[in-house]
């Protein structure tokens, strides 16, 4: 039995239906206080690969969890008000997120267009992940 939809045209309806920045424009949020960036990248690749300055680090796997209020898992950064841009290592996984989240009735996201490959290539600022501190 075949699939109905394929990863590719799954992408591709996203994206017709979700905001995107290239990942120039993406840079001018960088210093922006009132965005935040979400990495949703598995933490071998943040560690292989740095991140955004600044982003907060969402595993895809829990993102619907940590943005639903009623979840027990539930982030505070996603009830912020602030703007959410979120991307992966190509901008599908990001897209799809994006797009997920936006059903889910998330307001003022966005995601990065061609993803954190896109951006290093752009010339956008990167920074190691940061460790998380020692449990006491």
């Amino acid at each position: 039995m075949g699939l109905k939809k394929g990863v590719k045209q799954l992408v591709t309806e996203a994206a017709a239906r979700i905001e995107a920045h290239t990942p120039q424009e993406a840079q001018a949020f960088v210093d922006d206080a009132d965005t935040v960036f979400v990495d949703i990248r598995d933490v071998r690749e943040l560690e292989r690969e740095g991140m955004i300055p600044g982003a907060f680090h969402a595993p895809r796997g829990m993102l619907e969890f940590w943005v639903d209020p009623e979840s027990p898992y539930h982030k505070e950064i996603f009830s912020s008000g602030k703007k959410l841009v979120f991307y992966c290592q190509s901008g599908w996984r990001s897209s799809l997120a994006t797009a997920t989240l936006l059903d889910m009735g998330l307001e003022n996201i966005s995601h990065v267009e061609g993803g954190f490959s896109a951006w290093k290539k752009a010339g956008g600022p990167v920074v190691e992940k940061p460790e998380k501190p020692a449990k006491t």
